[in-house]
């Protein structure tokens, strides 16, 4: 445990004014589809760069919505045809399905069941299907849908999202993760809004992901070791530029968002008959993460030494052979970002 002085993040407060702006976004819908980005659990990156994070705070969290959110789990069909790994721990994806799921049973959280996305219908795939329904797992398929992203006339018809399996939840807030990146959390919350709409239910959508954070600068080093977290996947934070547009205040977002938000805004319009109530990406978030910081000198330091690490890490596997010079650069760039 470190020395308490030199603590820079407080647990209960983060959990006190998470849970607040949860329940603000819910009250505004009849139910809200809350894309849960980022680690789940063990969420080790977090409590390196903020020294008294707990890596499982955000079970804590889900606990602290009680009987009001159910959890909906979602796995991409080729993650499970190529075994992929988390690059923690090397679990697969359908492990770390299996440990979510136990750890949600655990922590008394409801899971309403499995969503594999973009089902293709392998042996892989339905063996993992029959592995969740003999443990009493509910599982439900959704589909590749042609054209997808640009197609909204497909996108947002019976033949695209209709052609989802409805997920029925009896819970105001639906949390909607997975066990890594490009689970498909975002088309499962589409999916879900069409379909209540098509029901003639209210419902709506919102994002929670810890980084990057937007009520920091974009230079923090919090924010630069998120970059520094996610070489592989060339995430780059920036200014997001429809929230300046739109208020003229400067807030900080990553470039996926960024691109994909006029995606969303139209599917969203399309869907609901109406204006999209988010003017930008930014506006779709529910991070407090920073409320719970309580020293910000503490939190820098832990961040360039992760920057540092990070690095490290890149720089032996270009000496192995295994990255090439870009990433090597990369890594080297935003490690001195953080500086």
């Amino acid at each position: 445990m470190p020395n308490k002085m030199k603590l820079g993040f407080d647990n209960d407060k983060y959990v006190r004014e998470q849970t607040k702006e949860i329940r603000k976004r819910a009250a505004e819908y009849g139910k809200l589809y809350l894309e849960f980005g980022g680690k789940l659990m063990n969420d080790n990156h977090a409590a390196r760069c903020l020294p008294g994070y707990d890596p499982n705070v955000k079970l804590r969290l889900l606990q602290s919505l009680g009987d009001q959110a159910e959890l909906v789990l979602c796995i991409y069909a080729g993650d499970i045809e190529q075994k992929k790994r988390r690059a923690d721990y090397g679990t697969t994806y359908e492990e770390e399905t299996l440990n979510l799921i136990n750890a949600m049973k655990e922590f008394g959280i409801s899971v309403r069941g499995v969503a594999i996305t973009r089902f293709d219908g392998h042996p892989a795939t339905r063996a993992f299907a029959k592995t969740l329904e003999d443990a009493g797992i509910s599982v439900f398929y959704h589909y590749p849908i042609q054209g997808y992203p640009n197609d909204l006339d497909t996108i947002v018809s019976d033949s695209g999202y209709g052609r989802n399996d409805y997920i029925p939840t009896d819970k105001p807030i639906v949390v909607v993760t997975g066990p890594g990146p490009g689970s498909g959390k975002f088309a499962t919350c589409l999916t879900m809004l069409y379909h209540e709409v098509k029901r003639g239910k209210t419902a709506g959508y919102a994002k929670f992901e810890t980084f990057p954070v937007w009520n920091l600068p974009l230079m923090h080093p919090l924010n630069v070791a998120y970059e520094a977290a996610t070489l592989e996947l060339r995430d780059e934070n920036q200014i997001d530029p429809h929230h300046f547009l739109a208020y003229g205040e400067i807030r900080v977002n990553y470039n996926r968002d960024v691109e994909g938000y006029p995606i969303l805004r139209e599917i969203w319009e399309r869907m609901m008959g109406g204006e999209c109530p988010y003017k930008s990406p930014t506006d779709m978030g529910v991070n407090r993460i920073a409320s719970g910081i309580v020293n910000d000198v503490v939190v820098r330091a832990a961040c360039r030494e992760e920057c540092v690490r990070r690095y490290s890490r890149v720089k032996a596997d270009f000496d192995a052979g295994i990255v090439g010079t870009d990433m090597l650069a990369r890594a080297l760039t935003v490690m001195a970002r953080a500086d």
